[in-house]
């Protein structure tokens, strides 16, 4: 047969598309609907009506524009936590670390910007916390990906355990060199005003949430349409075969830990220099471990991150919501979000597939 004697090409079935499509829409509704009404029980059992909370919910949490700019502003270092899981988990590993490497990041910042913002200008300052933050995320998960390929400890246990290491050195920055008043609460100094960084001008919305769309997209591309993701891609799927085919295995996993290190950094920058100013023992409690849900709920993928992390971000602000029109404890706003957690991973993942 030749080429002309081939036959025609039949159109593409957009109707067969849209007919896989329909099942995993309904699967997803289903499973929040399920998480939903899960919930409305432990609400019943807390002596509050369900549709009321969550009537209250949805009018204090979308329908007023401050709690809008507080979700978007929430969202940002999630979403760059939760790109720091996505990287590592290409290459077939899991980075649990990303708390760690927020606080490190934001100790890096920090620290430069105590010794800095009241001699230099606040864009040099800014810069400078950037690229502090960036090199104190990488350091920090440099550590996990040396016990990684030298002693073979596994990279889930090392990264969680120094998230511990790294609150303890918060901590004793805090009591100790950076404690702003000896007889107050240990707090380091508060950020001059000139090194914060700037919102996006009418909308009052920080340029963090610009930073981490920026960073979702690079990450896309990189990994979609690089030797270097493409090799990742290699390594995550069989490494042994990669290695067999001449990939330098280790570089390519140790690159992915750093490069995950840097965007929780770059996480704990935009935490300090863009929403809580200095350093405290509370210092963006759980962004690190929400980070790593968000990535999770996204099936590790870059852009679908940024809907994930919005999501958790609009819980934390509706948790505000249960506390003060419900009532309810503050923990039912992580029972909520377990909920959901276990409803979407749980039902939506078809037979047999793997995250």
């Amino acid at each position: 047969m030749t080429l002309t004697d081939a036959p025609p090409t039949s159109p593409p079935d957009f109707s067969s598309t849209r007919r896989r499509e329909a099942p995993a829409i309904i699967r997803w509704l289903v499973a929040i609907v399920g998480a939903l009404a899960a919930f409305s029980v432990i609400i019943v059992f807390k002596g509050a009506s369900p549709l009321e909370v969550f009537g209250d919910m949805w009018v204090s949490t979308f329908l007023r524009p401050r709690s809008l700019v507080e979700i978007l502003n929430t969202m940002a270092p999630i979403a760059l936590a939760a790109l720091a899981v996505v990287v590592p988990a290409r290459a077939g590993m899991s980075n649990v670390g990303g708390e760690g490497q927020l606080i490190v990041g934001a100790a890096a910042a920090a620290g430069v910007a105590l010794a800095t913002d009241q001699m230099l200008p606040g864009n040099v300052v800014m810069v400078l916390m950037v690229v502090a933050g960036i090199v104190g995320g990488a350091a920090w998960a440099a550590i996990a990906g040396v016990l990684r390929l030298v002693f073979q400890v596994n990279e889930a246990v090392s990264t969680l355990l120094l998230n511990f290491v790294a609150l303890d050195l918060l901590l004793f920055l805090i009591y100790q060199p950076w404690r702003e008043d000896p007889s107050g609460q240990p707090t380091s100094r508060e950020l001059a005003d000139a090194a914060k960084l700037p919102e996006i001008s009418g909308l009052g919305v920080g340029i963090g949430v610009v930073i981490a769309v920026a960073a979702a997209l690079i990450v896309f591309f990189v990994l979609r349409y690089t030797r270097w993701g493409f090799k990742l891609s290699v390594v995550g799927g069989n490494a042994e075969a990669a290695r067999r085919a001449g990939l330098h295995v280790p570089v390519l996993i140790l690159s992915a830990l750093l490069v995950g290190g840097a965007l929780a950094g770059i996480a704990g920058m935009i935490q300090f220099a863009g929403i809580e100013y200095k350093l405290r023992s509370g210092f963006g409690l759980q962004i690190g471990y929400i980070g790593f849900l968000a990535s999770w709920l996204a099936r590790h993928r870059p852009l679908p991150v940024l809907l994930a992390s919005f999501v958790f971000a609009a819980l934390a602000v509706a948790g505000d919501s249960l506390q003060l029109d419900a009532q309810l404890p503050a923990a039912t706003v992580s029972i909520l979000t377990a909920f959901i957690l276990i409803a979407v991973l749980g039902f939506t993942q078809k037979k047999g597939a793997t995250l």
